[in-house]
């Protein structure tokens, strides 16, 4: 791992290649027009019939935001309210010094914010206190040319139990996901499972789980790679079985008929994916993600897990822009987008993660408006 005065670079880490996929990503979408994004408009599927905007609240991250926890460069930022009421933000490569990369590497770590209200979302504490630590064990070995790390595709809450979902590899290389449970809001965290990388031709990499009141989990996976096109997979679990891959029971279309059981398929139309999050709220499901083409954040409402999501709206959250240029819902190099506890439909708040160079590598609060649901 990287130590104080290296000159070794992110590409030689082997984590470069997100900002780059992503600066391409923005090319497409600026060479096909933003107006194939515009807030607003759906996908293929039909037009919203709301107008959406959105203005960014705050950072979360940064020198000035969590440079007191040795974290001032850390991104996704994926939140999930704790038993105690505080919220634990789960962030992925994060680092120390005075740019993006430059010593201390960990991967995941725990910033907290003991006030979980939406007009007041603060990080003041970390998982460590004065410097932010690994969850859990992440050596950073070399392998195939780059280094290892862990990147969290979600964090959740079911009773008085946390649990969050790990990427394990090079990046864009999953060798394996695991899976590790916390029974002290986030303080400590104990190793459950693990899924090896090449299941369903991996598109069960990258997890994001929503928590129904019908005793279930419903679990959306893809590849964790944003270059790579990919089926979205469906899955429930008991939530008593979380760590029982086992007890992880697919929804396939097999012999003229979708079913429970039956292997998975493609729940809709097969893409390149960015990071997912599905959530259960407000009596219904929202599910969003990065779009890679045309580059945008995305969202679908529907009101169970196995609805069509081939002819649901896809709602367009936040546009790409380039920096110096953002305003309202335009973001310069966005990734992430996952929901903050708390949120409504009508009030709908966001983590949208942000990196173009060394000194813009940032976790940021978003609110949305005009979600149709």
């Amino acid at each position: 791992m990287p130590v104080p005065g290296e000159s070794r670079t992110l590409a030689e880490l082997g984590i470069r290649s997100r900002r780059s996929v992503l600066k391409a990503g923005l090319g497409l979408a600026v060479g096909a027009g933003l107006a194939a994004a515009l807030p607003g408009r759906a996908g293929a599927t039909g037009a919203s019939p709301n107008v959406i905007t959105g203005a960014k609240v705050k950072n979360l991250t940064g020198p000035a935001e969590t440079g007191q926890f040795a974290a001032p460069w850390t991104d996704l930022g994926i939140p999930a309210l704790c038993p105690n009421g505080t919220i634990l933000f789960v962030c992925g490569d994060t680092f120390d010094g005075a740019t993006e990369g430059a010593s201390d590497w960990r991967a995941p770590v725990g910033l907290r914010a003991s006030n979980s209200s939406l007009n007041s979302l603060t990080i003041d504490g970390s998982v460590g206190g004065s410097h932010a630590n690994g969850l859990v064990p992440e050596p950073h070995n070399p392998v195939n040319g780059g280094y290892t790390t862990a990147i969290p595709s979600d964090v959740f809450t079911v009773g008085g139990t946390m649990y969050m979902h790990l990427m394990r590899g090079v990046i864009y290389q999953t060798d394996h996901s695991d899976f590790w449970q916390s029974t002290d809001n986030g303080e400590t965290w104990q190793y459950l499972c693990l899924w090896p990388g090449n299941q369903y031709n991996g598109q069960f990499q990258q997890k994001s789980y929503a928590v129904a009141d019908d005793g279930y989990c419903y679990v959306l996976s893809t590849v964790f790679n944003r270059g790579v096109v990919s089926d979205l997979l469906l899955h429930r679990v008991p939530q008593g079985q979380l760590g029982t891959p086992d007890a992880y029971q697919p929804w396939g279309y097999a012999n003229g008929n979708w079913a429970w059981g039956n292997y998975p398929t493609t729940i809709t139309t097969s893409r390149k994916w960015g990071e997912i999050c599905f959530r259960a709220m407000g009596g219904q499901y929202a599910f969003t993600w990065l779009n890679m083409d045309v580059l945008s954040m995305r969202a679908q409402v529907f009101p169970v897990p196995t609805a069509n999501l081939f002819t649901t709206a896809e709602q367009t959250i936040i546009v790409p822009t380039t920096p110096g240029n953002e305003t309202g819902n335009l973001v310069a190099s966005p990734y992430g987008g996952f929901i903050i506890p708390g949120s409504t439909f009508d009030d709908f708040h966001i983590c949208v993660s942000q990196w173009y160079d060394h000194q813009n590598y940032r976790v940021m609060h978003y609110r949305i408006n005009g979600l149709a649901h």
